[in-house]
């Protein structure tokens, strides 16, 4: 059950050759206002400064615990976060704690971040996962990245323990982020990012890229959508959508073409038909054709359970 008043908080954070980044993201930690009972940060085989950096945190902070993963010989995203996390999950000094999150090390956020992202947990009992919305930092000017409201953002993505315990934690495989907060869903909790000042966080890679570029990044997304059971007409939408950033026209297409790349190699899917159906319904609702099959109670913040932009 959750203390109201001292709200526990874990976190966990995966990380690989983040040199250039993690400091920004350990000072915006240490500045806020609501700290962690526990921030364990996951060496992922990191080749770079980063250990250092993580050595000089934890010695500086006594809430920060860095724990050494063996080094795969490569950067692995979707499954091999997921593996990550787990491999911090399983390390947590901390058993007593009501939210658990699981934040990247590329990020900035201001200090009222989480007490604010709190505050909606606690005036809402069907908030179940929630984050503030992406932005990047170009030519000195914030462009926020695009993102439905009723998604959680994948770079901080966070969680009240009820929630992350009722869905069975995060599966290890790509679109994990997706895939949980459907699951969320039909599990009766609301999941939102929220469009908040005070939870602005600055993501220093554009979402959706890749370390080979963001060709390649783009058309993994959509071989993530064909994993996680999206529907063929709706990745359609998808592609047009995305279209209008960066890189223009020719990511939203290569996110469609990564879809159906997926389908023609008879790439191994998410095989849970009660997901898929649920999953399913949501898009068409969101397209107009057809209603979700869960009814989730409205919100004092986010009214009820209908499509958002």
């Amino acid at each position: 059950m959750t203390n109201q008043l001292n709200p526990k908080i874990v976190l966990i954070s995966p990380v690989r050759n983040e040199e250039y980044y993690l400091e920004k993201t350990i000072e915006s930690m240490a500045n806020q206002t609501l700290t962690p009972v526990e921030w364990l940060i996951v060496d992922d085989g990191s080749t770079d400064k980063t250990p250092q950096i993580l050595a000089q945190a934890a010695q500086q902070y006594s809430w920060i615990h860095v724990v050494t993963k063996a080094d795969r010989g490569k950067r692995s995203v979707g499954p091999g976060v997921v593996e990550a996390f787990y491999y911090g999950y399983e390390r947590l000094k901390t058993q007593d704690y009501d939210f658990i999150g699981k934040l990247d090390g590329d990020l900035e956020f201001k200090p009222e971040y989480f007490a604010t992202l709190l505050t909606y947990f606690d005036k809402d009992k069907y908030l179940g996962s929630a984050s503030g919305k992406p932005y990047l930092l170009e030519d000195g000017k914030l462009t926020q990245e695009r993102m439905t409201d009723e998604m959680v953002a994948g770079q901080i993505n966070f969680y009240r323990r009820q929630c992350f315990e009722d869905i069975g934690g995060l599966v290890r495989e790509v679109h994990w982020d997706g895939i949980a907060f459907h699951r969320a869903r039909m599990k009766g909790w609301r999941t939102r990012s929220i469009n908040d000042p005070d939870l602005i966080f600055i993501h220093q890679r554009l979402m959706g890229s890749s370390e080979k570029g963001i060709i390649t990044g783009r058309l993994r997304w959509g071989k993530g959508q064909y994993f996680m059971g999206t529907h063929p007409l709706y990745i359609f939408a998808i592609g047009v959508y995305r279209m209008w950033e960066k890189p223009f026209i020719i990511g939203g297409i290569c996110i469609v073409i990564g879809y159906f790349q997926a389908m023609r190699e008879k790439m191994p899917r998410y095989e849970d038909l009660e997901f898929r159906q649920s999953l399913h319904a949501w898009q068409m609702a969101r397209l107009k054709l057809g209603k979700p099959l869960e009814i989730i109670p409205e919100s004092p913040f986010f009214g009820g359970n209908i499509p958002c932009k």
